[in-house]
């Protein structure tokens, strides 16, 4: 609590000082779903980094049945993202963790980074881990690759399971784009998000060079294409919170191409799903375990 509570005064003294409080805002909501998270955490069955040509990325495996992997948001890892819906959602299910480049337990590299390369770095580790297709659950920036994922490797996704995230930067509000234009290494000096990467990192001293990799693919506009997620033949799961920066016309849109807004009553239902919680910001939502867990149990089949 008193961990809490320094964040939050610093927070609120940086606020008056500076005078970009959209950024500030944002990396508080960065930095409180890390302080929130329990890293307390059942072991996994199997662990390690996945060597692939250019780059390693880490992965946790837990529990038995039909296989799920899991993306993280920026500047998260495993434990700070997953901690609270690992240990219940493998009690009936295969669950893989991964740790997208440069983040936790992955080195640094300095091969191009993006959305595309990431998501055949999670094709990789499912080979490697001889998964032929799984679910796939991505949150916040892991959601934009899970989305990639799903356009890249249509035949080896079972579901897909989008929590506050988007497959183009109009699908955030502007005050968020705003946000990540500035957005400054300087201004994660000494967070929690800093503790949560020395604490695990191979090399700690790549800190500010994964900062800066990062703050460059979030400052760069994308656009995942309408098309493209229309052609996705997989069930989507679609969970954002009332207030989690999200643009919801741009998401009522996204359900509109996934097959979505009909009137279930007039005929069959869609395969795919919108939930809304309300209530919820990005980073009180991915707190929600039970719901969570609830919309999940289920939607995947």
């Amino acid at each position: 609590m008193i961990f809490v509570m320094y964040i939050l005064n610093k927070f609120v003294m940086n606020t008056r000082i500076k005078t970009n409080t959209i950024f500030k805002s944002l990396l508080y909501i960065i930095m409180m779903i890390t302080v929130m998270q329990s890293y307390a955490q059942i072991k996994p069955s199997a662990q390690g980094l996945v060597h692939l040509k250019d780059s390693k990325v880490y992965y946790e495996v837990y529990g038995t049945g039909k296989p799920i992997v899991l993306l993280h948001g920026a500047f998260m890892t495993i434990s700070t993202n997953w901690s609270q819906l690992i240990p219940e959602l493998s009690k009936n299910r295969k669950v893989i963790a991964i740790e997208l480049q440069g983040h936790g337990h992955s080195p640094y590299s300095d091969r191009k980074f993006d959305h595309a390369i990431l998501a055949a770095d999670v094709a990789k580790v499912m080979d490697y881990l001889k998964i032929e297709h799984a679910a796939v659950l991505g949150y916040s920036f892991g959601g934009a690759v899970a989305y990639q994922f799903a356009i890249q490797y249509p035949k080896r996704l079972d579901e897909l399971v989008i929590i506050s995230a988007t497959y183009k930067s109009k699908g955030w509000m502007p005050e968020i784009n705003k946000a990540f234009q500035n957005m400054k290494p300087a201004l994660f000096e000494n967070s929690p998000m800093q503790q949560a990467y020395e604490a695990v990192a191979p090399d700690k001293t790549k800190w500010t060079k994964f900062l800066e990799q990062m703050i460059s693919l979030a400052q760069q506009p994308y656009d995942l294409g309408d098309a493209n997620i229309a052609k996705i033949s997989s069930p989507v799961l679609l969970i954002a919170g009332d207030n989690d920066g999200l643009d919801k016309i741009e998401l009522v849109k996204t359900y509109q191409l996934l097959g979505g807004e009909v009137v279930g009553d007039f005929g069959q239902m869609p395969k795919s799903q919108l939930a809304i919680i309300p209530g919820q910001s990005h980073v009180s939502l991915i707190g929600q375990t039970g719901s969570i867990l609830g919309y999940l149990n289920s939607f995947l089949k």
